[in-house]
């Protein structure tokens, strides 16, 4: 099992991490939150279906998860960034760790990145598509396959550009 963590960014940048919650990649529009609290009715809102969440809080998963609390039927989210996560599920009522709760709903996740960071770049850039990858010496691949996803929409962008007025 690996110990290593990435976060790879549009534009190249990565940053290290450890593993939260299922293994293996997510992809989408990372998007923060600063909320303090919270943050199992933002994994079950619909709202964020398909994107990335950035909480910029600096813990999160103190009060662990519990089935009460959720805004629907399952987490919507494609992953969970975090500064850290509580390895302790303090609230009588939760039936599990944040941890245990993102792997068996098989969401992705990252801890140990600094999420202000990221909110910093997104306020910069606007929208960021990234990568989550938690598998280990992956990372210089998830890069790749980031570079050429770009490359491919650049060049459809292109072509869509320069169609003939009734083509379009």
């Amino acid at each position: 099992m690996s110990n290593s963590a990435w976060l790879v960014l549009r534009d190249g940048r990565t940053f290290s991490g450890r593993p939260l919650g299922a293994k293996g990649e997510a992809s989408g529009e990372v998007i923060f939150n600063t909320a303090m609290q919270g943050y199992q009715e933002i994994l079950t809102d619909p709202s964020y279906r398909g994107q990335i969440v950035a909480m910029t809080y600096p813990m999160i998963g103190n009060y662990g998860v519990n089935d009460e609390d959720v805004e629907s039927r399952r987490p919507w989210v494609n992953g969970f960034i975090v500064k850290e996560a509580s390895p302790i599920a303090s609230n009588f009522r939760a039936g599990a760790s944040l941890d245990e709760y993102l792997g068996r709903h098989g969401i992705v996740g990252i801890q140990d990145i600094d999420t202000r960071a990221i909110a910093d770049v997104k306020r910069a850039y606007d929208a960021i598509d990234q990568a989550l990858d938690v598998r280990q010496q992956a990372r210089f691949r998830v890069f790749e396959e980031q570079m050429e996803r770009r490359k491919l929409e650049l060049i459809t962008r292109a072509r869509q550009a320069n169609r003939p007025k009734q083509q379009q």
